[in-house]
Order: C-alpha cells, then structure tokens, then sequence
C-alpha cells in the first residue's frame, strides 16, 4: 500500500488512558492516519517519506486551549503586578499602539516557540486576528482563532468590534485546507456590556460557530461591573448565553452551583495555571470540575503574563499546582494531565473528531518525542516521564496534517532566525513608540 509518510519503531500512546504500543507504526495518507499500530502486525507500506524514529516516544500533537499569540511582543514588558495595573498601564497602552504589521510578526514568532516545544493546535483570541490566521497558515499549524471584542461602553465602537470579529469568523471559518476554525471573541462580562454579550449570542448562534472569552478570572476586575446579585457564571446562564459550545478560560472564581451549570451547559473550561499564579489570581478546582464531568483543557495564556508558550511546563505546573491547592498528591493523575492536553483540549475546541488521538480517520498531527536524554531515564512510567520530566526542547519532530513541520529540531516551514531577527526589531520598536 503506498501512502505519504511513515513514522516507525517508537513507543505510541495512541489515546491517553488507552494503553502504549512498543516498536509502533504510524502511516499516513492524504493527511490522516491509515494506520496505527504495531510495526510486526502492520502491512507492506511504501512509503514517500519515512521516519525512523527508535528511542522516541509519540503522542497526539498538544493543544493549547488559550492564548493571544501575538504577546510574545511583550515578553517581559510587564512583570510582577496584578492584573488590573498589569492591563491598564502597560498592556493595554502598548495594544493601543500596535499595528496590524506588529501583530503579524509577533504571531508568527509564537507558531514558531510553539512548533518547537511540541503544540499542534492552538486557540487564540486577539486583535488584527487575520494576521495571525496568515501566520499560521505560513507555519503549517492547526488553530481556533477568535477576532477579540471589548466593550469601552461606546455603541458604534462595540458594534464596529463586533461586526469585525463577525466578518473575520465569516472569512476564515475552514481556511487553510481546513487548519483554521473560528469563534467570537468577547473579552469577558467586566469588558462587554449584557447587550453585547447577547449579540455576540445571537451572531454566534446564526454563524454555528463557538464562542472563546475569559471567565471567572478576577474578582477585583469584577467589582466595578455591576451584576444584579448573580456571579458572573449565573449572570451568562440567566440571559442563555451558554446555549452554544463556549470556551471559557480561567474559571478561578466558581462556586459548586457555578460548577453545575458549566457542567450541565457543556461549557468547555481552559486551565490556564501558570498565567493565573504568576499574576497572583489564585488556582482554579480543576478536581471538582473534572468530577463534575467539565470537559478540561489546558492554556498557556499570553507570552506576556507566562512567559512562555511551554505546554509541557503548563502540564507539569498545572499538575503541581492541584496537588498543593487540594493538599492531595492523588488529584489530577499524570495520564488525567496528558489526556487534558490532548483528546480533552480536542473536544474543549470542537476538534474531538478531527484531532487528540492518534486514531485511523483522524488527522494526522503528531509529535516525536525524544527519550534519549538522561532525565527521561530510565521509564518507569511513561505518562509520568511526560508530565513530571519532559520539557518542550526534548520534543524532536512535529507533524501535522501528515506534513512535517520540525523534524531533528529543525523547522521546516519558517525561516527560524529571520522569524527571530523580525519579531526582535518589532518589540524594540513598539516599545519605544
């Protein structure tokens, strides 16, 4: 049987909580899986292209539920505030000032930090999105990407935002030989009014598209946003805007009736950890809603509040920071951790059909990692030295929809030092205007 590519001689988990396969093969053909399994028990291929890849270990590309990719801008702009000094006199500011030509090459900069430590797919919200759905069809990456709304209170500004992300959701919706999927983006309940929300409901709704903003992230940021004795879940749930798949970020602030209607709603949660320590927010109930049945993904938010764009020092924070919230080493379980960064993170974006597994029928985003190294050894237990041991650098090649973007560490899509070099200039620039 003839088929593009083969991936051969590595250790597969081809679905988190499934089990693992020795001296495994992977063949893919027109961009999914024809085959996974076994190498003995496969049949003849002839390959066009094929990866020996003995010592290593593969898994379902990561998926990264939350982030605003062109931050990488302001990496290391605005450390050690709270978020509301952190939003008002430094992030905000320098958005003002950006231009649709910055957000290209910061975005551009964040598929490449992303390839290189292992994620496929990620979901985005921002400003000036079409440059970053130009990013990431140059870079050969899966994305959910969201054109941003804030509501300033002002009706023909919120209509014009809300008109932008509609337009930006009717254009690129499927784009990319259908790498690119969309949602609206409003910002959260404290930056947009009930009657934006409610449009943003309705244009959603007429669209068939999912909607990805913040939730429960601050209760400070909350205070000056005066909801009629409700929490910010119960106020959304009142006027039905979680009829639809809604992707909510954060959710630190939840209470156990919060938790049952996200759970009873379908809302989809990203766990965004380091983000929300590193700007003193506190740690969402992952535990609790994963018990509740809440489908869980993980984010890694902006480069500017994390700073990276790591899913694997995500997976292990993320991991650390429920074992020490809930004084519980039991809680959240390495295999729980990666199947969230996976098949969990797939469904959290509508994906479960397409991507998170490796599976016959599926796309075929996968990523080689290399257990050569001395603090992968020796592997004891696979998911743990994933979770607990791994880093992105020690991820070797990155495949997805059967097309090799890195493999021996070595991008093939970007030019890596002209992406580098540009983004450079672009920050230094911005920040001095």
């Amino acid at each position: 049987m003839k088929v593009d590519l083969l991936v051969h001689g590595c250790t597969l988990i081809p679905k988190v909580g499934m089990g693992f396969i020795e001296d495994g093969l992977v063949a893919v053909k027109d961009r999914k899986i024809a085959f996974v399994g076994r190498r003995t028990s496969a049949p003849h291929f002839d390959a066009e292209v094929d990866i020996n890849a003995r010592g290593k270990v593969a898994v379902p590309g990561l998926i990264n539920c939350h982030t605003h990719l062109p931050m990488t801008l302001f990496r290391g702009l605005a450390e050690d505030k709270p978020l509301d000094s952190w939003l008002k006199k430094t992030i905000w500011p320098l958005e003002s000032k950006l231009k649709s030509g910055d957000v290209y090459d910061g975005a551009l900069l964040g598929c490449l930090e992303i390839i290189k430590s292992g994620t496929t797919c990620f979901a985005d919200m921002y400003f000036h999105e079409d440059l970053v759905a130009k990013a990431t069809k140059e870079s050969g990456l899966r994305a959910v990407l969201a054109e941003g709304i804030i509501g300033l209170g002002k009706g023909l500004l919120d209509c014009v935002m809300l008109k932008r992300s509609v337009a930006f959701a009717r254009r690129f919706n499927k784009s990319s030989d259908g790498r690119v999927n969309v949602m609206l983006g409003p910002h959260s309940v404290y930056s947009c009014s009930r009657g934006l929300l409610e449009k943003v409901g309705e244009e959603a709704s007429k669209l068939g598209i999912g909607i990805h903003m913040h939730l429960a992230e601050s209760k400070s940021m909350l205070t000056k946003c005066k909801l009629p004795g409700l929490s910010e879940v119960e106020f959304l749930d009142k006027m039905g805007f979680f009829k639809g798949h809604v992707l909510a970020a954060h959710c630190i602030n939840l209470s156990a009736k919060d938790q049952h209607i996200l759970a009873s709603r379908g809302v989809k949660v990203a766990y965004v950890p380091v983000a929300n320590m590193k700007l003193g927010l506190g740690a969402a109930k992952v535990a609790d809603l994963l018990s509740n049945g809440v489908c869980v993904g993980f984010g890694t938010d902006g480069p500017a509040s994390n700073n990276t764009l790591d899913m694997f020092e995500t997976m292990k924070t993320g991991a650390l920071l429920q074992k020490h919230a809930y004084r519980n080493p039991r809680v959240v379980p390495a295999y729980e951790v990666l199947r969230m960064a996976t098949i969990d993170g797939a469904r959290a974006l509508g994906l479960e059909n397409e991507v998170g597994s490796l599976e016959v029928g599926k796309k075929a985003d996968i990523v080689l990692i290399d257990f050569s190294k001395p603090h992968l050894k020796p592997l004891h237990d696979i998911h743990a030295s994933i979770v607990y041991s791994a880093h992105g650098s020690d991820v070797d090649t990155v495949i997805v929809d059967g097309r090799i973007l890195m493999q021996n560490r070595q991008i093939k899509t970007l030019n890596e030092q002209a992406v580098i070099d540009k983004a450079e200039k672009t920050a230094f620039r911005l920040a001095s205007r």
